[in-house]
């Protein structure tokens, strides 16, 4: 993701998978990383994440544990993006035409990746 251009920081300064205040990518599926490397591609915004498959999130099917989420830094350009270019679907959630879900949180977004939107 560093190549990509996209920085990474947790409240623990860590990447341990087993503890909630660190941002692990242990696990993390190919598809949610190739997915934040276009989003970095294609909004030209600076992107920060803030969460991946370390413990502390929700669980189930689709969940950062299972690799399928990434959070991100609440940032103007990358939120603009989103809201410009993908459809509101209620709740404050966002669907690109790929079908991924873009969840405004509040103070981050919580992006749940099922392809890559690559293509």
């Amino acid at each position: 993701m560093r190549d990509a251009g996209i920085s990474w920081s947790s409240s623990g300064n860590c990447s341990d998978r087993y503890n909630s205040t660190c941002t692990s990518f242990e696990q993390i599926n190919q598809e949610t990383i190739s997915g934040i490397k276009t989003l970095k591609r294609i909004s030209g915004c600076s992107i920060n994440a803030t969460g991946g498959t370390e413990v502390g999130h929700a669980s189930g099917t689709y969940s950062h544990w299972n690799g399928y989420k990434i959070d991100i830094s609440k940032y103007t350009c990358v939120g603009n993006y989103i809201r410009n270019n993908f459809a509101y679907i209620g709740g404050y959630k966002y669907k690109s035409a790929s079908g991924n879900i873009y969840y405004d949180e509040g103070n981050h977004w919580d992006i749940t990746y099922y392809t890559c939107g690559c293509g």
